[in-house]
């Protein structure tokens, strides 16, 4: 039961951080994983196709070479919110408890280090209320309630810049 939650956070965090970037790293098409399966859809292609970006390293060469589609023009620029409605259940439930899975992956996806990690777990859970106002909260306001909770924090305001 637990490899099945941790398959299916990852499949949310893939496929949500897949589709929350509206300028990818490199630009759109970046790598060989994009070339090898131009113009596929569904969450197989999108997944083998970061997996082969990832395992080949070739985005790096790519945007330092302006080849493999790549180019470091353009804004990378990154909506949390679509990563977020994928495991909003799971979110609320470990902030509720100030542990868990997708607490953690949460608090990865945000940038925060190893160290700071317990920390983020005891804020976000001392202001739940404040990020989880009523049960109708969309991922966009949890999102932002968040970032304004992380920028409360001495420790934290250094990850929601």
């Amino acid at each position: 039961m637990k490899m099945r939650k941790e398959i299916l956070l990852a499949a949310a965090l893939t496929l949500g951080s897949g589709s929350a970037m509206a300028d990818a790293a490199g630009g759109a098409g970046c790598g060989w994983g994009n070339l090898l399966f131009d113009g596929s859809s569904g969450m197989a292609p999108h997944v083998v196709a970061i997996t082969t970006n990832g395992f080949v390293g070739n985005n790096t060469f790519g945007i330092t070479s302006g080849t493999n589609g790549c180019s470091a023009d353009g804004t990378i620029t990154y909506g949390g919110a679509a990563m977020m409605s994928g495991i909003m259940n799971e979110f609320s439930e470990d902030v509720a408890r100030g542990h868990g899975e997708a607490l953690d992956a949460v608090a990865v996806m945000m940038g925060v280090e190893k160290g700071d990690r317990d920390v983020f777990a005891t804020v976000v859970h001392e202001n739940f209320s404040t990020i989880f106002p009523h049960d109708k909260v969309t991922a966009q306001q949890v999102t932002d309630s968040l970032i304004t909770v992380m920028k409360s924090d001495a420790r934290l305001a250094k990850y929601a810049a």
